[in-house]
């Protein structure tokens, strides 16, 4: 059983959903991401994100994308990310880390020393959000020799056939897009995350875990995901719009970041 799985597990055994928290490594400095991410495990995240900063995250709304250009003017690399990352795992060992990156970076390092650094600096899992299942295959070879969940994504016009195939490919959690669009912050859960996960969770059957993402930003749309079905719920824009303001004082940020954690926190129970 990997990582990602024990903490799923543990949590549904304790009838709790994950909060899942991204934030862009190196955004806005490199050496402030460890207390960052420190700030939202105290605040009760259950898993944390870590993304690789790209100059053209298409996935992406514009609250991320600007804390990519901020981490990448701050001369964040991939191997910074990967070394921030085993900063973190040294410190919270049990919780498990996510590696969020586009293909590009993984194909100019190439997959076995991606690989390879990934397992060695404790990322347990990747996320890779511009790769297709029908692209995957050395990818997901080289992840299971090196133990590490592939986590891939679903979206509202997913169809069954295609979601089985997604299915096959994924460990971990499978990651459901909840809106059409980018990532970012929104006022409500949209209608159509709803018919969504009610479409799909009877085709996902119980087989792997259901964490929810895009525009989830509020406790109220945490509550509602997780008393909808979902395992999870993965907040990004929500924190990093928290980074971006107080980005001149980390010792301000860090306890904005960790008070939103909580109260999104409370909203899995």
């Amino acid at each position: 059983m990997s990582v990602l799985e024990k903490r799923m597990r543990e949590l549904k055994e304790k009838n709790e959903g994950a909060l899942i928290a991204y934030v862009c490594g190196g955004d806005p400095k490199p050496e402030y991401t460890p207390e960052i991410v420190d700030s939202l495990i105290r605040g009760g995240a259950d898993i944390i994100e870590l993304g690789i900063p790209f100059s053209d995250p298409i996935a992406d709304g514009p609250t991320i994308q600007e804390a990519s250009v901020r981490a990448l003017k701050a001369e964040t690399t991939p191997i910074r990310v990967m070394e921030i990352a085993r900063r973190v795992k040294e410190k919270h060992p049990s919780v498990p880390l996510v590696a969020l990156t586009y293909y590009n970076p993984i194909f100019r390092m190439g997959l076995e020393r991606f690989f390879t650094l990934a397992g060695e600096c404790g990322i347990d899992g990747v996320i890779v959000p511009d790769l297709p299942i029908e692209e995957a295959s050395e990818y997901k070879r080289l992840s299971e020799d090196h133990r590490i969940d592939t986590i891939f994504l679903a979206t509202p016009n997913t169809t069954r056939e295609r979601l089985e195939n997604i299915i096959r490919y994924t460990t971990g959690f499978l990651y459901l897009v909840s809106i059409f669009g980018v990532t970012g912050t929104r006022e409500s859960i949209h209608e159509l995350t709803l018919q969504t996960m009610k479409r799909l969770l009877p085709c996902i059957g119980g087989r792997i875990p259901l964490a929810v993402g895009f525009g989830i930003s509020e406790p109220e749309h945490v509550r509602t995901v997780v008393r909808s079905g979902a395992d999870g719920a993965i907040v990004g824009s929500a924190f990093v719009k928290i980074i971006d303001r107080y980005q001149s004082n980390l010792g301000e940020m860090v306890i904005a970041l960790e008070e939103k954690a909580s109260k999104l926190k409370a909203e899995t129970l």
